[in-house]
């Protein structure tokens, strides 16, 4: 096959050399395989293969776990530390929990290379998590319609709460104002004040896809949070 873009998802060991991996790929989206040989101390595919690095990578096998072929680096990781770091980790259990297997999501692969690329940068990082969220909950076909359940526009005055069922909203309190919501429809990020909407719109979109289980990255963000506010009390 001819070399896919990719990124590493996930890794975790598999019998004594080899590793089970879960990668993003440009044309066949998520794709796990079986990677032979990776844990060997002097694989030069254990250096390449690394989370938040562009690869190209080919496979074989007709099943749901493939067999990994080639492994090549296609420039630098991205130096993530610190809340970056944990951002990171966040899109990768995001992608790993929600895509299906070889689902082609080449706008959700474009929004996560672009995610990795702003991650280094605080002020970035809200606004591409968000986008990327989103492109993940279109490729899904679960994305929030900025409307009433039966299409109705949405009031600026009123205020409105997620309805998982309609994937719209309803008036309900404290809610989001529709004046937000029409900008967040109108994919208008810049706007100061809406960083914090747009988490809640997405997380309300999301719930019902990830079920009970916690995401770990979530968890791990507010212990860093934690510890920022105890070190500043």
């Amino acid at each position: 096959m001819t070399p896919q873009p990719a990124y590493l998802l996930h890794k975790r060991p598999y019998r004594e050399t080899s590793a089970l991996i879960e990668l993003l790929t440009l044309d066949h989206g998520r794709v796990r395989a079986v990677a032979r040989g990776v844990q060997r101390p002097r694989s030069q595919a254990r250096a390449a293969l690394q989370p938040f690095a562009p690869l190209h990578v080919t496979w074989s096998g007709g099943g749901e776990l493939k067999r990994l072929g080639l492994i090549e680096s296609r420039g630098p990781a991205a130096m993530l530390a610190g809340e970056g770091l944990l951002c990171g980790l966040y899109a990768n259990e995001l992608l790993t929990r929600l895509l299906p297997v070889e689902l082609p999501v080449a706008e959700v692969f474009a929004f996560y290379t672009a995610t990795l690329e702003a991650l280094p940068r605080p002020a970035a990082r809200a606004g591409v998590l968000r986008r990327l969220e989103l492109s993940l909950l279109e490729a899904l076909d679960a994305e929030p319609r900025f409307c009433g359940p039966e299409g109705q526009a949405l009031d600026p005055q009123g205020r409105y709460v997620f309805e998982p069922a309609s994937r719209a909203f309803v008036p309900g309190e404290p809610g989001i104002d529709g004046r937000t919501l029409k900008l967040l429809a109108a994919g208008d990020w810049r706007t100061p004040g809406l960083a914090g909407p747009a988490k809640a719109v997405t997380r309300a979109a999301m719930a019902p896809l990830l079920g009970s289980r916690p995401l770990r990255s979530r968890e791990w963000m507010h212990q860093l949070a934690a510890r920022r506010r105890a070190s500043q009390a």
